[in-house]
């Protein structure tokens, strides 16, 4: 069968169209104008015949631009768009101007302003044409931009001067889009500024390195010291919801120092900006910390991962000292873990055994007994760690060991830092003459 064909005439051409397109909800009428001019795109080229007619209207439910040159659309415009954004802007510019219009300090209509309330259908003829290229869809005649701009500017000027109330109406139309506009952009920036605070932190904290996801039930943050472990740590993780912060700087004893000597540490101001929860350092009660949201907080867990010696655990009970006094409503919503590092690792010809405790060590070597040979080496430090034994015993979440830190075990390793390390003289010297004597084996003296 033969396909059906539907033939559309308009007999007024681009009025009728333009009419249609606005349908009856037109903000103004339909204004038809045409004119003829002489064109020259450059002093040393010839003159030529341009043939100029264009029908608009305003509304406030369609919006279109649509510019024919020699009976052929063309999609991009070119030298008619050109001069339709000079033409409106200057004259509807200029009418806002003169009934003052305008705000004190308001600025001035862009041409997306008179655009989104504009319906404006043109078709032209010349008798040269220059195409942008080969698919023809923009000319860019620059005698042709010249007369459509003084062509439409003029017929503007008439119009607005014979029907003030209609251009009154337009121009009002577009100045509320402007404001519309303005508003939207100040809102899309304060949403971005929010956002990029929120989660471009990679570029104002020193070293740290985040996770893919965005989803903050998966993200765990590892808390880890030095270049060396944070390499080891870095190559050994799974970058999708993994993120590491090296600790920068001397710790403090934070349960000796002062608020304003606290928030001068680099490790403090990176864990707050890390979190994410909103906090401000400028407000009026840095102890405001305590109370945080945590509805803003970008992370399940906060892992602290620290060698498996005494400076490690040195380093360990300092962060969780900082945690405790600074966040403690992170420790009692259980968001706080301890990653265990192995003290030993012990190589038999058919397997790796990875001992955390002595005991644990103890109860592997019974289980080798003396059929098979074995190696054993004390756990160096975790930069030395190599990424599969790392991920193995570190960070997978099938294998490796997690103490959460609970409420009573971080005060209960407060009390004993700030009994070692604190004010109280008398108290630390009764616990050293009533304990001392079961660390004598583990004293290292020369």
């Amino acid at each position: 069968p033969e396909k059906a064909t539907t033939t559309f005439c308009y007999q007024k051409g681009i009025e009728d169209y333009v009419n249609e397109i606005a349908g009856l909800d037109g903000l103004t009428p339909v204004v038809y104008c045409e004119s003829t001019a002489m064109a020259r795109d450059r002093e040393d080229q010839p003159e030529y015949k341009v043939k100029m007619s264009a029908a608009f209207c305003f509304s406030n439910k369609n919006q279109l631009l649509e510019y024919y040159h020699n009976s052929s659309w063309l999609e991009h415009g070119g030298s008619p768009d050109r001069a339709v954004r000079t033409a409106f802007v200057n004259q509807i510019d200029a009418f806002l101007k003169a009934k003052s219009m305008y705000k004190k300090g308001e600025s001035k209509i862009t041409f997306a302003d008179v655009q989104d309330c504009l319906i404006y259908v043109s078709s032209s003829f010349s008798t040269r044409t220059s195409y942008e290229n080969q698919t023809k869809k923009a000319i860019t005649n620059k005698g042709v931009a010249q007369v459509m701009t003084e062509f439409l500017k003029h017929n503007l000027e008439v119009y607005f001067l014979e029907k003030p109330d209609e251009a009154q109406k337009l121009c009002q139309q577009v100045l509320i889009n402007k404001q519309s506009r303005e508003h939207a952009e100040k809102t899309r920036q304060s949403i971005k500024k929010t956002m990029v605070s929120q989660m471009d932190i990679a570029n104002r904290v020193q070293k740290f390195v985040d996770c893919r996801t965005k989803d903050p039930a998966r993200r765990e943050l590892y808390i880890v010291e030095g270049d060396s472990a944070m390499g080891a740590v870095k190559t050994s993780r799974d970058s999708e919801y993994q993120a590491i912060m090296p600790v920068r700087g001397k710790i403090l004893n934070c349960l000796k120092a002062d608020y304003d000597r606290i928030f001068k540490s680099d490790i403090i101001t990176d864990l707050i900006k890390v979190l994410g929860c909103g906090v401000e350092l400028g407000g009026k009660s840095k102890k405001d910390l305590a109370t945080f949201n945590l509805e803003n907080l970008r992370f399940n867990k906060v892992v602290i991962c620290t060698d498996a010696d005494v400076d490690g655990y040195q380093i360990r009970t300092l962060i969780l000292t900082m945690i405790y006094r600074l966040v403690p409503t992170l420790i009692k919503e259980g968001y706080v873990y301890i990653a265990e590092s192995p003290l030993y690792e012990i190589n038999t010809k058919a397997r790796t055994y990875f001992a955390y405790t002595e005991p644990e060590k103890a109860s592997i070597l019974s289980r080798i007994g003396e059929k098979e040979k074995y190696t054993i080496q004390r756990s160096k430090g975790l930069g030395e760690n190599d990424p599969e034994m790392m991920w193995l015993t570190t960070m997978n979440p099938e294998s490796r060991r997690l103490i959460k830190v609970e409420p009573e075990d971080a005060e209960r390793t407060a009390a004993v830092f700030d009994l070692l390390l604190g004010d109280n003289l008398a108290g630390r010297k009764e616990h050293i003459a009533e304990h001392g004597a079961e660390y004598l084996d583990e004293l290292d003296l020369s």
